[in-house]
């Protein structure tokens, strides 16, 4: 076992930037145009070369959730199933539009949502169904798509911690309804706060680069041309939601680093799984580390010994670690409407723990973490 001498704090996730980030900023700051403009459209069509069609960039991954939800024809009196185990960012897009997020169980081995509990949920008033993809894994998502396609709802995927993920051999994001990215400081690329939205559907398209501009029509294609809307119109509600160019310039370099971002958090995730796989008291998701690239780092601990206590335990040999995500039906903006209890994700979330995962990780803290708790466990 390697030496347990305590180490420099490993962070639990944190941005990994190069100079070029920081001269991409400079450069926009020297050209004093900081707003909506050509950085913005190059991102976007750097993204769409991506994923293989239209990506349109927004302020946050929670931006383009909701824009895609709004733009979904959603709203007051709609219901949308989304899994209990996510962040409230999910919720919140979805109630932002006045709909009613509808908490479901998670599959227990994937952390997915399980489409066979949200079936149960299914009224008249149920308009959509918003998987997300827990740790950058996408459970059965042909299947969800089976589901959807029975019942008639749009598909609005949470893609937050799957940006570059594949399924069946096509990234996450190349196919299917809608996929929403998040761009967020500690993401799989950042562009320090951002996201975007997928899909093909031109009509959703058009919604969506209207509404992230206040919803004053075709503002996206005037300011891609160097000009201002003085005389326009608006016809739905809009939000200030748009990109920014600094925002856009760390995220296009990021983007062309991204080769070597996600094979560093593949072979970390694939580090983990070697060094923990054979402890009986830990449970890993079972993913593929070929084809996802992992966000997060989770481990399901089956012991008597408490989470607290663990986590204790790792923070004193400074090793940060995180708990993804509390059950939003446990919160009080959302208990009134939904389940008081979801069986499974209740038992699940409290024996769930995130350890260190990022791109500026080493393999030697990765092995660090992992005697640590090997020693409490054991």
């Amino acid at each position: 076992m390697a030496s347990l001498k305590k180490q420099e704090v490993i962070r639990l996730s944190k941005s990994s930037l190069t100079h070029a980030e920081k001269k991409a900023v400079i450069d926009v700051l020297d050209r004093e145009f900081l707003g909506m403009g050509a950085e913005v459209q190059d991102f976007e069509q750097a993204l769409s070369a991506f994923f293989g069609r239209p990506a349109l960039c927004v302020s946050t991954g929670t931006a383009a959730l909701q824009l895609a939800v709004q733009a979904s024809g959603i709203g007051i009196g709609d219901e949308v199933l989304v899994q209990s185990l996510t962040y409230v960012a999910s919720f919140q897009a979805i109630s932002a539009t006045g709909a009613r997020p509808i908490a479901c169980e998670i599959d227990p081995q994937t952390m997915c949502l399980d489409w066979r509990d949200a079936e149960a949920r299914i009224t008249p008033n149920t308009k959509a169904i918003m998987p997300v993809h827990y740790s950058g894994g996408v459970g059965d998502l042909n299947e969800m798509y089976k589901f959807a396609a029975k019942y008639n709802l749009t598909v609005i995927e949470d893609a937050a911690h799957a940006f570059g993920t594949e399924y069946l051999g096509k990234r996450v994001g190349s196919f299917g309804d809608i996929a929403c990215f998040s761009f967020d400081g500690i993401k799989n690329i950042t562009s320090g706060e951002g996201g975007c939205v997928v899909t093909n559907d031109e009509v959703i398209l058009q919604k969506i680069r209207d509404a992230r501009l206040l919803g004053v029509e075709k503002d996206t294609e005037r300011r891609y041309a160097g000009e201002r809307s003085w005389d326009f119109d608006v016809t739905e509600q809009g939000w200030r939601y748009h990109m920014s160019n600094i925002m856009a310039s760390i995220g296009q370099v990021q983007l062309s680093r991204f080769d070597s971002i996600y094979k560093k958090r593949r072979t970390l995730a694939k580090r983990y799984v070697a060094r923990l796989s054979s402890c009986k008291n830990i449970r890993l998701l079972p993913l593929d580390y070929n084809s996802v690239v992992p966000h997060i780092f989770v481990i399901e601990v089956l012991t008597s010994i408490s989470r607290e206590e663990i986590r204790e335990i790792l923070n004193e040999k400074n090793i940060q670690t995180g708990i993804h995500y509390q059950p939003n039906h446990w919160l009080t903006f959302y208990k009134e409407h939904n389940v008081n209890s979801l069986p499974i994700t209740d038992q699940v979330f409290k024996r769930l723990i995130t350890l260190p995962l990022h791109a500026d990780l080493q393999s030697k803290d990765v092995d660090y973490v992992c005697d640590c708790l090997l020693l409490v466990l054991s």
